[in-house]
C-alpha cells in the first residue's frame, strides 16, 4: 500500500514538475513576440510628461497621512492632485485604459452588474476603456448602456472547484490576454475583484508605470501585524516589507502588469510543486513582487475602502467601497 501511495505521490510531483517547466518555457518564448501599445509619436517625451504632472503633486497636502514612499512614489490622496490636469493630460496622450475582472460563479449574479455599471459612472471619464469580464457562464453577463469610447467583451473561463484556485490562475489568464489582445490596443491595464462598487471619481490621477493599492485594514498598523505569507517554504515568504498591498486593485502600463502576473503565476507554480498553498494566495505573491520590485504609485484606501472599519478620519472622499460580503453562500461550491 504504501509503495502504491510513493508511485501516486511521486506521479502528482512529476506532472506539477511538468506543468512548470511548461510554464516557464511559454512565458519565456512569449517575451520574443510581446508587442506593446506604442506612444503616440504625435507626443514626445510622453513618460516625461506622466512623470512631470506626479512631480507637481502637492505632499503637504495631507499631514495626517504618508503621501510619499521611501522610493519617492507617491501615495495618492484627496486634495494632493488637480484632476483637470491629469485628465487633459491624459487625452492629450491618448491614454487607454483595459480593465480586467473576473465574475465567476455565484459572484457573477451578486456582483457584476452593480460593478459594472458603478464603473461607467466613475472609472477613467472621457478616457477609451474596455472592460473584459472573465467568466464561466459567458450568456449570464448583464447588458449595460456604454458611453462614447468605452466596449465590453466576455472572456469564458472554465470553472475551478475552490476560490483560491481561481483567485491565483486569475494571474496566469491576465497575463495571456495581455500578450493576445490588450498590449497592442492599450497603455494600461487595471486589474479589479468584482466584489466592489464605484462610488466617486477613480480618474486618470490613478494611471502610473506601476501601481498597487494600499489595504484599508493594514495602512495604520505596525509592520508586525501585516499579514505576510510566514512560511519560508514558499515563494511568498517575506520578514517584512514596505506596505500591505490589497489585491483587489493593481495596475499599470501593460508591460508592467504582464511581469506582475508572470512572476506571481511562476512562484504560485512552484509552490504548487512544493505542496504549498501561500496564506492569502495570490496576494501574498503580489506583495512579495511589489516589495522586490517597487509599484511607481500607490493609491491610498480612498480607491477600495471597507465600512466596516470604525475610523474613517483619513477617508474623503470613497472612490470604491466593498460590497457587502457573503461567503458563506457564494463561496460554497462557488
Amino acid at each position: 500500500m504504501s509503495r502504491l501511495h510513493n508511485t501516486v505521490k511521486n506521479g502528482g510531483i512529476g506532472l506539477c514538475l511538468v506543468l512548470l517547466v511548461l510554464s516557464v518555457a511559454t512565458l519565456y518564448s512569449r517575451s520574443f513576440g510581446f508587442v506593446t501599445h506604442e506612444e503616440n509619436p504625435l507626443v514626445p517625451r510622453e513618460t516625461d510628461k506622466r512623470r512631470n504632472i506626479d512631480d507637481k503633486l502637492n505632499f503637504g497636502a495631507r499631514p495626517q497621512v504618508e503621501t510619499i514612499t521611501s522610493w519617492k512614489a507617491p501615495i495618492m490622496w484627496e486634495g494632493m492632485f488637480n484632476s483637470t490636469a491629469y485628465d487633459e493630460l491624459h487625452i492629450q496622450l491618448r491614454s487607454s485604459v483595459a480593465l480586467t475582472v473576473f465574475a465567476v460563479g455565484r459572484y457573477l449574479d451578486a456582483y457584476c452588474k452593480n460593478f459594472l455599471t458603478s464603473a461607467e459612472q466613475h472609472f477613467m471619464l472621457g478616457l477609451p476603456v474596455t472592460y473584459y469580464v472573465f467568466t464561466d457562464s459567458p450568456e449570464k453577463v448583464p447588458e449595460i448602456e456604454l458611453g462614447p469610447q468605452r466596449s465590453l467583451k466576455v472572456i469564458h473561463v472554465k470553472m475551478h472547484s475552490r476560490w483560491q484556485d481561481i483567485s491565483m490562475m486569475r494571474m496566469s489568464m491576465i497575463s495571456e490576454l495581455i500578450e493576445s489582445e490588450i498590449a497592442s490596443s492599450f497603455r494600461y491595464v487595471f486589474c479589479f475583484d468584482v466584489d466592489q462598487v464605484f462610488k466617486g471619481r477613480f480618474g486618470s490621477e490613478a494611471l502610473g508605470d506601476s501601481v498597487a493599492l494600499l489595504h484599508a485594514h493594514y495602512y495604520k498598523l505596525p509592520k508586525d501585524r501585516f499579514t505576510y505569507d510566514r512560511n519560508i517554504k514558499s515563494k511568498a515568504f517575506m520578514e517584512t516589507g514596505d506596505y500591505y498591498y490589497h489585491a483587489a486593485i493593481f495596475g499599470g502600463l501593460c508591460e508592467n502588469v504582464k511581469n506582475l502576473t508572470d512572476a506571481c503565476y511562476l512562484s504560485i507554480m512552484e509552490d504548487k510543486l512544493n505542496d504549498v498553498e501561500a496564506f492569502w494566495h495570490d496576494e501574498s505573491h503580489l506583495n512579495k513582487y511589489f516589495w522586490l520590485t517597487k509599484p511607481s504609485k500607490l493609491l491610498s484606501p480612498e480607491y477600495c475602502w471597507d465600512w466596516s472599519i470604525g475610523d474613517m478620519s483619513d477617508i474623503n472622499p470613497v472612490r470604491l467601497e466593498w460590497a457587502p460580503k457573503h461567503y458563506d453562500t457564494l463561496r460554497n461550491n462557488i
